[in-house]
């Protein structure tokens, strides 16, 4: 499974990790729409298969080079350092992004989506009565998401490994977004963005060597429960790696019209013209993070005038999206037919 890849190669891998990481962190997007549209999904999918009993055993044996090579380590080693990358980068850069000029990061993920769907659709050959009804099924699962009303948060332990479990799909299934997801189970602020501050503060204070975050209970307990999310993300990865591979091998196609339903009823999530609706209690009163930022509850979207000048600059950067997009779908295609 290990190819031979270029320095060239390995550079851009890891700027495929980092486009993850990024997709990844936006509601709504998919990390593994990356992975699909940049021609590695299947690669992907079935080296995390490897992650099993075998490689278990080669690892308890001592045989690391073996378990480099059975695992196909060196790519995804290249990704995930993309991904750390990103969520150190990229994902701040977002996050400012976001909150400042939120219609045109919507618009530009929305394009992204657009390029994605005529880049799949166009090389799918399977376009029967049984795949478009698949397709319409992944539509329709899509969209009902996007309308669902977000729980309350919940830090029971149990129920932030099923978050794991759950929230990970982004990575492997195209077109559901795993932050969203988050989202609708009322643990997005707690895992993605509490619980990851307390681990960068611990980090920190650690690096100083002063270790008193200890007797901090909710330090301690954020860094409890990222740890347990982390556990049920990585038993999530796998084992949905499985069932992936398996359908990949087996009904790929019928696959595949799933997946493409799946990216396009996302496009009602990152519908770039929405308002945030925020979270209340029982008096009505906002609820913040402990940043100080009112926790998202879901979005109010709606049809934008034509004649404002807004309108037509968030349609520059959908079509800026789908370009790039396009673009990285070319280069990907144009070093297959160099090694070719």
């Amino acid at each position: 499974m290990q190819e031979t890849r270029t320095f060239s190669d390995k550079i851009f891998l890891v700027i495929k990790g980092i486009l993850m990481g990024a997709a990844n962190k936006v509601p709504g997007v998919s990390g593994g729409m990356v992975a699909f549209v940049a021609g590695f999904y299947e690669e992907f999918i079935f080296s995390l298969r490897r992650i099993n009993l075998n490689s278990l055993k080669l690892l308890v044996n001592g045989r690391f080079r073996s378990l480099w090579y059975y695992t196909n380590g060196r790519f995804l080693s290249l990704l995930v350092l993309g991904m750390v990358i990103s969520y150190f980068s990229v994902s701040l850069l977002l996050d400012y992004l976001i909150t400042h000029y939120e219609l045109y990061v919507w618009a530009t993920f929305f394009g992204m989506i657009l390029g994605s769907i005529y880049y799949i659709s166009k090389d799918f050959e399977e376009w029967n009565q049984r795949n478009i009804g698949f397709v319409l099924l992944g539509i329709l699962v899509g969209v009902s998401i996007s309308f669902l009303e977000p729980a309350s948060q919940n830090d029971n332990l149990w129920f932030v490994f099923f978050c794991g479990i759950i929230g990970v799909s982004g990575m492997t299934l195209p077109g559901l977004s795993g932050s969203f997801i988050l989202i609708l189970l009322g643990n997005y602020v707690l895992l993605l963005v509490d619980s990851v501050n307390a681990l960068f503060l611990t980090l920190s204070d650690v690096a100083t060597f002063d270790f008193s975050f200890t007797h901090d209970e909710d330090r301690m307990r954020l860094l409890q429960v990222l740890l347990v999310f982390t556990a049920g993300s990585v038993a999530g990865l796998v084992s949905l790696s499985h069932v992936l591979g398996f359908l990949l091998k087996h009904y790929k196609n019928r696959t595949f019209a799933v997946i493409i339903g799946f990216i396009t009823g996302s496009l009602g999530v990152v519908w770039p013209w929405k308002e945030a609706e925020f979270r209340r209690d029982s008096q009505g009163a906002f609820l913040f993070d402990k940043n100080g930022d009112r926790i998202i509850d879901n979005y109010d979207r709606y049809i934008p005038e034509l004649s404002a000048f807004n309108t037509w600059l968030a349609v520059l950067f959908i079509v800026l999206g789908a370009a790039i997009v396009l673009w990285i779908a070319f280069v990907e295609l144009r070093n297959k037919k160099n090694h070719e």
